[in-house]
């Protein structure tokens, strides 16, 4: 076998090939990452079959109780999930593989191997081009099929550390504006492969140059790339303050969310005002959580910011992080990046990484149960305004025990 593609040996798969046709291939990124030594724990394995594909992965997933479903019942490609790899089995397009191959984006993903027969098949020469680290088209026919190709060759670029070949490039920039007819949601999946990806600001900033993002955000500038690149620095700026900061910064907003930076980043291409970034992040299709997360950075980067020259009293940094919450490590990367030096955010950002701190994390010295009970008071929103009072209060050393709480309250009424 070749010694690029043992990570692409059978005893690796989670099923028997028997399972499969003979003429079964393995093809796409699975070949393409075992040639460039890119190993997972977790397989992502596209098999190409000549016939019956949706029948073939049934009796697969069928024999070994795995998970099953039809992406796509015309087109025959179905899929079967195990606890070790998720397997993609589909009918290969025209008469042989290689036709099928002619039909793909780049060379360096119409590669084909037979893990049965231990053969390559590649008739463009992907193997070459994968050693060269290059990223060339198959056909430009083949891109204007698929407009999304045109963003994904700058997202494999960055996740691949390669190149794009110059014709490759040019005839991505005639097409560009094919991309306006692109769903947003499959945009905004290969837009944040680039915000999340370390090397995907420069290819982010190439594919703006290129015309691609224009229909999506018409009114960025060359300023706006540069505060990516900015933010990215800020972040590695302040890991080496505060790690735990830049921890938080790495983590999902939410389930399957953007990170907090990546959030962050993407908030440089977005209006500087609410309601106009709003619209633009629906019209992407992003999630509740990460709409509100934005939001929230566009809102109160303004008040982290006139904090440097006119600090916050305690009751505004109060009322500040009740506000932003987890957003804040979000808030002080920008923060940064426009300028502010991490001595100036130290204190915030101490208050923010100490839990015990009762401006950042407040813990109440009361209940509104105490304070209708003890000073027979209806439910009302006055309780919630004394127990905000009442927290003011202690932070500003004015009370610090339950008896002192209520007397404070009792004084307030």
């Amino acid at each position: 076998m070749n010694s690029d593609l043992s990570v692409l040996s059978p005893e690796r798969f989670p099923f028997s090939l028997e399972w499969l046709p003979p003429q079964a291939c393995l093809v796409g990124g699975a070949v393409r990452d075992a040639l460039l030594r890119r190993q997972a724990d977790y397989l992502d394995l596209d098999f190409v079959v000549p016939h019956e594909a949706v029948k073939v992965a049934r009796k697969l997933a069928s024999h070994y109780k795995a998970g099953f479903v039809v992406l796509d019942e015309a087109r025959q490609i179905a899929r079967v999930v195990f606890d070790t790899a998720t397997v993609d089995i589909a009918q290969q397009e025209g008469e042989t593989l290689e036709t099928d191959l002619y039909r793909r984006d780049f060379t360096i993903n119409a590669i084909a191997y037979n893990p049965q027969t231990q053969q390559i098949i590649d008739p463009l020469q992907g193997v070459a081009d994968c050693r060269a680290g290059i990223i060339r088209m198959v056909s430009p026919a083949n891109l204007q099929d698929d407009p999304l190709r045109l963003l994904r060759a700058y997202r494999q670029a960055a996740q691949l550390g390669f190149t794009i070949e110059s014709t490759t490039q040019s005839t991505i920039r005639q097409l560009a504006p094919l991309l306006a007819n692109i769903a947003a949601e499959r945009v905004q999946v290969e837009l944040n492969y680039l915000l999340q990806s370390p090397q995907g600001t420069p290819w982010l900033t190439a594919a703006w140059q290129d015309q691609l993002l224009h229909h999506w955000f018409p009114d960025t500038k060359a300023d706006n790339f540069t505060q990516i690149a900015a933010t990215d620095n800020a972040a590695s700026v302040l890991a080496q303050t505060w790690q735990t900061l830049a921890s938080q910064l790495k983590t999902p907003v939410s389930g399957k969310s953007l990170s907090w930076l990546s959030l962050a980043k993407l908030t440089n291409v977005l209006p500087s005002e609410v309601e106009p970034a709003q619209a633009k992040l629906l019209q992407l299709k992003y999630s509740r959580a990460e709409i509100r997360a934005v939001l929230i950075m566009i809102q109160y980067l303004p008040q982290l910011l006139s904090h440097v020259t006119s600090p916050m009293s305690l009751r505004e940094q109060y009322f500040f992080f009740q506000a932003v919450g987890s957003v804040f490590p979000a808030l002080a990367v920008l923060a940064v990046a426009e300028g502010v030096s991490v001595e100036s955010i130290a204190p915030l950002t101490n208050r923010y990484l100490n839990p015990e701190d009762q401006v950042s994390h407040p813990t109440p010295l009361v209940t509104g149960h105490d304070l209708i009970q003890q000073l027979k008071l209806p439910p009302s929103p006055q309780i919630g305004e004394l127990l905000t009072e009442i927290q003011i209060a202690r932070i500003e050393g004015k009370v610090s025990t339950r008896d002192e709480a209520l007397a404070f309250a009792k004084q307030l009424i």
